[in-house]
């Protein structure tokens, strides 16, 4: 017998000490991780020569458990619901994971690998469950809801009523008063749909490499400038392709070299690659049975939560608030628009017939015909342009130049901080007084392990209550030169230089106590709003003066040069404007069925949406079509796609009452930080756009900015 106890008395303490060990061991790779704690680098930027991919699950996993842990702990305070240990509690919740997903989640889209997309694939609906672990929590809402019932008692002051407000919504909006069956099905579709989404964005990168054209006889790519030739040489032999030329994808429907490509047949190849992506073609990626899977479960959910669609789920708390009000303004510019577009079109034939095509104009010949319509229209040719719009001088003359004429602030570079790619640039953000107010990062080459498009986001957001200031990063998809050759930039890549700064001021700019409202924490349609604002001063003469240089010559753009340029800047705004409404349309479309209206043929359901609004013009594609329309089906623009368009009203509005304040200058600049950039989303978005305009946008603005005022 007591043979026997000492055996268990035994392995009990060999049970122990393994215990310890263990607990050893996360102690251990907890201090290893530098994720686990905040960075020692200037405002706690991340230190990504520390950072190994194999630190984001622990990471992950433990910053979930703690944030459940620590909102469990609310749920079950013993003491009356206050602002204070409710919601405020909440706002401080969240740290190691916030901390995590703000790191990984850019990587995800700027520099991604096998590794991270591995680690993405398997958090995503750990993610979404965690989610509803919070937000159906049932103790917690009642906490919730008890403070939003005694709200008009409580004199919180503006950013906290509202704070309160928001808070309760997403609470309801993520289905807090469901019964116990509804919410499992409710954590079962987000739980799939997280998968889905995550499922087309990783198809997404491997479809552009997919689909990328290899050239194997330079003649064919006659009318490219030698820079882009050499880096579509090398391109080819990164992939091991020798002597062959090699033709990125980009985002969009349409191609930016297809304006230069002198080849039909190659532009043809190069529009269809582009075009029919994400078809299984070829026995390639299909991402056609995710979308239909997705648009299913977004209108099943829609429909759990009493709402008629999706649609009108996801415009419910934003400006424009129902998906009539937004169709109403978009189906208002179709006309203009069209009648715009045709007149393009009829030029682009006769420029066609010019060179003995007799065909109807095809979308691989558009671009490429309308370059040269701009051309006899204005005698401006892009190859002339390029030399002065060098990225260096565009970011520091252009970009820091403006934001420094309107704000005060300056840039100063620092070459200290480690970055997660070579190509990525770091900045100090200094206001007027030298004080810091955040650091700025710069990403701008493209690269396969980059998704399309440009974007901004935050390594760390502004908040007074968590005492932070923000690291802001940009994202683009520039082709970067060839080794030893300048960067030349298109106009549209400078344009969209300065849009993306219109996002970073955002987030530097933010001066808000709570996390939950900082920066871009704002309702869709207004988001884009401060970006769409700035791109208009890439084309005013004292701006382009300053940052337009010849490369080689260090000349000023002479000024009949620049006086083309922008009045060029309108050129082919029907096409540009078609394009996104078609976009736009059939976002709305997909999202505006109900759960048993889902199609079986993803394509015959593109036409008819189309055709619905008159917007099936065989040229003038979608700028997105469903299988790679990744801001609706692995973003967070689903049924707001519109929200481009919506926020240029504002930003058109806004820019010509500063034009009528005299422009460019201090005060005005210091208006727009005060009322629209440093806000957040502390107040109603329309709301801080009256209390800055003094009255509500006046769509006339829009069409002068692109051009398509018709005339009666």
């Amino acid at each position: 017998m007591k043979l026997i106890q000492f055996l268990i008395l035994s392995l009990a303490f060999s049970l122990l000490l393994s215990s310890c060990d263990q607990s050893n061991n996360e102690t251990d790779s907890m201090k290893n991780n530098p994720l686990f704690s905040e960075s020692s680098l200037p405002f706690e930027a991340p230190n990504f020569d520390a950072i190994k991919v194999e630190h984001y699950r622990p990471a992950f996993e433990a910053g979930m458990e703690r944030e459940l842990e620590e909102m469990e702990a609310i749920a079950t305070n013993p003491e009356p619901p206050t602002f204070e240990n409710t919601i405020v509690a909440m706002e401080k919740s969240g740290e190691l994971l916030r901390r995590t997903s703000s790191v990984f989640y850019n990587l995800t889209s700027a520099h991604t690998n096998d590794k991270i997309q591995e680690i993405q694939s398997e958090m995503a609906p750990k993610l979404a469950a965690h989610s509803d672990d919070i937000l159906l929590n049932p103790d917690l809402f009642d906490r919730v809801k008890t403070l939003y019932q005694q709200r008009d008692e409580l004199e919180l002051d503006e950013a906290s009523l509202k704070l309160l407000e928001d808070t309760h919504r997403e609470f309801v909006r993520a289905g807090a008063e469901l019964t116990e069956e509804e919410k499992e099905r409710m954590r079962e579709i987000n739980e799939r749909v997280s998968t889905l989404t995550t499922q087309f964005q990783d198809n997404l990168l491997e479809i552009s490499k997919e689909r990328a054209v290899l050239v194997d006889d330079i003649n064919k790519l006659d009318g490219l400038s030698e820079d882009r030739i050499s880096a579509a040489k090398e391109a080819a032999t990164d992939r091991d392709e020798e002597g062959k030329y090699l033709l990125s994808i980009t985002n969009t429907t349409r191609v930016p070299i297809l304006k230069s490509l002198n080849n039909r047949d190659l532009r043809e190849r190069v529009w269809k690659a582009s075009a029919y992506r994400g078809i299984g073609q070829d026995g390639g990626i299909d991402n056609r049975p995710i979308i239909l899977e997705l648009v299913k479960l977004r209108a099943e959910k829609a429909n759990l939560l009493g709402y008629e669609n999706y649609a009108a789920y996801k415009l419910d708390p934003q400006t424009a608030k129902t998906p009539d009000a937004a169709l109403n303004m978009l189906t208002d510019l179709i006309p203009p628009v069209i009648q715009n577009s045709e007149n393009e079109a009829d030029a682009i034939t006769e420029m066609m017939q010019k060179d003995g095509i007799d065909d109807e104009v095809q979308p691989w010949d558009w671009n490429y015909y309308a370059e040269k319509v701009r051309k006899a229209e204005y005698n401006i040719d892009d190859s002339e342009v390029r030399p002065y719009f060098e990225l260096d001088r565009v970011l520091k003359d252009g970009v820091f130049y403006t934001m420094n004429k309107l704000f005060g602030i300056t840039f100063e570079e620092r070459h200290d901080l480690p970055v997660y790619h070579e190509d990525v640039r770091t900045f100090d953000v200094l206001d007027e007084n030298g004080e810091q107010i955040g650091l700025f990062y710069a990403d701008y080459f493209e690269r396969d392990s980059k998704r399309g498009g440009a974007w901004m986001n935050s390594f760390v957001s502004q908040s007074h209550l968590l005492d932070k200031k923000p690291v802001i990063v940009n994202v683009m998809n520039i082709p970067p030169p060839a080794e030893g050759e300048p960067a030349l930039i298109s106009f549209d890549n400078v344009t969209t230089m300065f849009h993306e700064m219109g996002h970073a001021v955002h987030g530097l700019f933010s001066d808000v106590k709570y996390p939950s409202q900082s920066g871009t924490s704002v309702p869709r349609d207004f988001v884009e709003f401060p970006s769409t604002f700035e791109e208009d001063w890439a084309i005013q003469p004292e701006v382009l003066e300053n940052y337009a240089i010849h490369y080689e010559t260090g000349e000023q753009i002479p000024q009949e040069l620049l006086d083309k340029v922008i009045e060029a800047s309108n050129f082919n705004q029907g096409f540009d404007t078609q394009e996104y409404l078609a976009a736009t349309m059939l976002d709305m479309e997909w999202h505006l069925l109900g759960q048993d209206d889902i199609p079986q043929d993803v394509q015959a359901f593109e036409n008819n949406a189309l055709a619905k609004y008159d917007l099936d013009m065989e040229a003038i594609p979608p700028r997105y079509k469903s299988p790679y329309f990744a801001h609706i089906f692995s973003g967070g623009y689903a049924a707001n796609y519109y929200a481009y368009i919506w926020s240029e009203v504002l930003a058109a509005d806004a820019f010509a009452h500063m034009m009528e304040q005299g422009g460019l200058e201090r005060e005005n600049g210091d208006q727009f930080r005060e009322y629209i950039l440093s806000q957040g989303g502390s107040d109603e978005a329309m709301e801080l756009y009256k209390k800055y305009r003094g009255q509500e946008p006046d769509v006339k603005h829009l069409l002068k900015r692109r051009g398509l005022e018709v005339e009666n």
